[in-house]
């Protein structure tokens, strides 16, 4: 059963125009947008995917990574099928590019009344939509974030920025925190990373987020050796994180491992990462974290005031013994983030 999508206009000859995501389609009767997962039927737009769930999961929030928001807690996550990029690199591309089908057998029926249930009777401290991409999930995610706030759940997008304004008032009311990809700071970049040139439009919407709804943001950067590990990219992105986000603004550098199209090229060096963390920190980014490499401090998070570690990490384990009511225990400096 297919459910009529909300975010869309209807136009001349049974055209529609999506606006649940940043690409816009305009769709021709029984022609789907390029996310697969939404259906022109007789000139109206239908979801494949509202109730429909490719995977559930309870996990700590680190594994976002979310950093600055609640850190310790275990967050409920689901999935579904479809994306608006084509990153030839994703690590999800089982569920990224397959498009569903009607009453597709495959997916689990779970509606937004019962996803937040669920996270309630497992002990979740919140719910989070991720795997694939939740701009093209609207019709399941609006109401299931409406409902977890009602419950007292934290709410969190895992996205690629692609979300329009109109999706972010939709969601903004209820959604807690935004933690979003940027891939590059260029449009051949963009364009090479994830299939779409225009990141001009994430920037856009990321910063209304912050802005408009009060959004906790936090980036993450998977930095692919020939592709986006450039210094111009890097420093460009940590720049604008700065000026148009805050220093506070969280900046996760992760090593990229060889995957599916890009599966030739090597993981990224550990000198690169490291590098990346400098050009974070000299931009004046307070928090610049580094993931998928081996354990150390590069995780935690130290005070900017006295250098204090207020919160060290083991793979997804946090403890938050230098924090005390959001402040540095040892200097009495603010943290940012959610505490």
């Amino acid at each position: 059963m297919m459910n009529e999508a909300i975010l869309y206009d209807r136009r001349e000859a049974r055209h529609v125009r999506c606006r649940a995501c940043r690409r816009m389609c305009r769709i021709a009767p029984d022609e789907r947008g390029a996310c697969g997962a939404r259906v022109n039927r007789d000139g109206r737009l239908y979801t494949l995917i509202a109730d429909r769930v490719s995977a559930v999961n309870l996990d700590p929030v680190e594994k976002k990574p979310l950093y600055h928001f609640y850190p310790g807690t275990r967050v409920l996550s689901f999935g579904t099928l479809g994306c608006c990029f084509t990153c030839p690199g994703c690590q999800n591309w089982a569920i990224s590019r397959r498009a569903p089908v009607e009453d597709d057998p495959s997916l689990r029926r779970l509606t937004p009344a019962e996803a937040v249930a669920m996270a309630a009777r497992v002990g979740a401290a919140g719910i989070c939509w991720t795997y694939n991409e939740p701009a093209i999930w609207p019709e399941h995610t609006v109401e299931a974030a409406r409902l977890a706030k009602a419950r007292g759940l934290y709410t969190a997008y895992v996205t690629n920025g692609m979300a329009t304004r109109d999706h972010l008032d939709a969601v903004g009311p209820y959604l807690d925190a935004y933690r979003v990809d940027l891939k590059a700071f260029s449009r051949d970049g963009y364009r090479t990373v994830a299939g779409y040139a225009a990141f001009e439009d994430i920037l856009d919407g990321v910063v209304y987020a912050k802005e408009r709804w009060g959004m906790h943001i936090e980036c993450v950067t998977n930095v692919i050796p020939t592709v986006n590990d450039g210094e111009t990219e890097l420093r460009g992105i940590a720049r604008w994180m700065a000026t148009a986000l805050g220093p506070d603004t969280p900046w996760h550098v992760t090593r990229f491992h060889p995957c599916d199209g890009f599966a030739h090229l090597p993981a990224t060096p550990l000198e690169r990462l490291t590098l990346a963390r400098a050009i974070g920190a000299e931009a004046g980014l307070r928090y610049v974290y580094l993931g998928n490499v081996p354990e150390g401090d590069r995780q935690d998070t130290h005070c900017p005031a006295c250098g204090g570690a207020v919160i060290t990490r083991n793979g997804f384990t946090a403890l938050a013994g230098g924090l005390r009511e959001g402040a540095c225990r040892r200097c009495g400096t603010a943290i940012a983030g959610r505490w």
